[in-house]
């Protein structure tokens, strides 16, 4: 595939993501490595979920980058443990910035990387996936009782998205970043 230079093992898969930083991404972290041990994805709410994406990765980026010039940074605040029922995927809840990743995604979810995602778009934070029956209930009791207990803050901006491929061994390289900047008016 024409574009970035992507590691030995890169796939046609990409996302774009927002990460997260500070106490909540180190929680969030080391929450998530406990549930999964493999695990290696950092805390991030994710813009748009994987695809393939048609033509050089580094055009798809370039388009992506060109639509987000509308956007500005904007502040999200988690909200509850929840499960999707589906797939059983246990997440974080938002309580506010949902709307805005909406409309990022929308916005962006067009030409090279337009792609009929299998479920609604639904911004969260992933903190266990691909559970087995036996231990979904446990994790979840882990995941409500240590968010319980978590004492700082439970916000976070999204002013920087990162552009990620996976790779053959489940690994999410950053090939690409953008900072959301404000408009100044005068």
């Amino acid at each position: 595939m024409d574009g970035f230079e992507g590691e030995k093992g890169s796939i046609n898969s990409f996302a774009l993501v927002s990460y997260l930083s500070g106490p909540l991404a180190a929680f969030l972290d080391r929450l998530r490595c406990e549930l999964v041990p493999k695990c290696r994805a950092k805390a991030h709410v994710t813009v748009l979920p994987p695809r393939p994406i048609h033509g050089p990765s580094d055009q798809a980026w370039e388009q992506v980058r060109n639509n987000l010039h509308d956007f500005e940074p904007f502040r999200v605040e988690l909200g509850s443990v929840e499960v999707f029922p589906m797939t059983q995927v246990i997440y974080l809840s938002l309580l506010a910035g949902r709307r805005e990743l909406e409309r990022i995604h929308s916005a962006l979810n067009v030409d090279a990387v337009r792609y009929e995602e299998p479920f609604t778009y639904h911004p969260h934070i992933t903190l266990a996936q691909e559970l087995t029956p036996a231990e979904h209930a446990s994790a979840l009791e882990l995941c409500e009782r240590e968010w319980r207990k978590f004492s700082h803050s439970r916000t976070f901006s999204v002013d920087k998205l990162t552009f990620v491929q996976n790779t053959l061994d489940d690994r999410w390289i950053d090939l690409a970043g953008h900072a959301l900047t404000s408009r100044v008016t005068l």
